[in-house]
């Protein structure tokens, strides 16, 4: 099936791990060039680039923190200086610092809204500025199911998750008729690196809540953004797509 995503550009935040590294290269399997950003993960970051290249695309890593308001204007600059246009952004980065309400700190409260809901503001808005003028254009938000329902332990980053999805939602009514389609996935657990570490307890309880029996992969999750990506949606928007084998059940 083709999706119509040949020669197409895209901008994956958080892309050098995890979820956003598969994400990187299943839309460079699509036919896009990809250009990832990295904070710390330059070893990974351009892993990644070589992997993208290898598929017959171009690839750029970017030392770009999400936080950042000028990062990433400068990044989104870039990818569209390198690649020549701008097609697709998919924010991804984000981080957990995790704790019960009478015992978080203000750091870990401002540490993970900044990443989490700032950075997913600081990368819309630049892309959108590109796509309005170009009247088109993708996005899709990489939330949380634990947006949707709340977490024990996260009001932090449940917080921020919930943010991201009413800030696509505003973004999905304001870009409508420039032809931008906005859109969000939210995972349940995924097996990434990170997961791995987490208590073997708490993946049981998680997995438990999970009725398929097992977690996503980050391919899986990829798919779905690239699908979210393609022409074969282009009147999906607004919309938030769970995919966590039935965990919010």
């Amino acid at each position: 099936m083709d999706l119509g995503l040949g020669g197409k550009s895209a901008v994956v935040t958080g892309g050098s791990v995890g979820i956003g590294s598969a994400i990187a290269l299943a839309l460079a399997g699509e036919g896009c060039d990809v250009a990832i950003n990295y904070r710390r993960h330059k070893v990974e970051a351009d892993e990644v680039v070589r992997r993208v290249e290898a598929l017959g695309r171009r690839g750029l890593a970017v030392q770009a923190d999400v936080a950042s308001f000028q990062d990433a204007g400068r990044m989104i600059r870039t990818a569209v200086e390198t690649f020549g246009r701008l097609d697709i952004l998919v924010c991804n980065a984000g981080v957990t610092w995790d704790g019960v309400i009478w015992k978080m700190t203000e750091q870990q409260w401002d540490q993970v809204i900044n990443v989490n809901l700032k950075g997913y503001f600081n990368y819309n808005r630049a892309a959108a500025l590109v796509f309005k003028d170009q009247k088109s254009g993708k996005i899709v938000n990489i939330s949380s199911i634990n947006g949707m329902r709340g977490k024990f332990a996260q009001a932090n980053y449940a917080a921020s998750k919930a943010g991201e999805i009413a800030l696509s939602k505003s973004l999905a009514r304001e870009l409508g008729k420039f032809n931008v389609n906005v859109n969000v996935v939210a995972p349940g657990l995924v097996m990434t690196e990170m997961a791995r570490e987490i208590p073997q307890e708490f993946l049981n309880k998680a997995m438990d809540e999970t009725v398929l029996g097992r977690f996503a992969s980050p391919e899986e999750v990829a798919d779905l953004v690239v699908y979210l990506c393609s022409d074969r949606s282009r009147h999906i928007t607004g919309e938030v797509i769970k995919i966590d084998g039935g965990q919010y059940i």
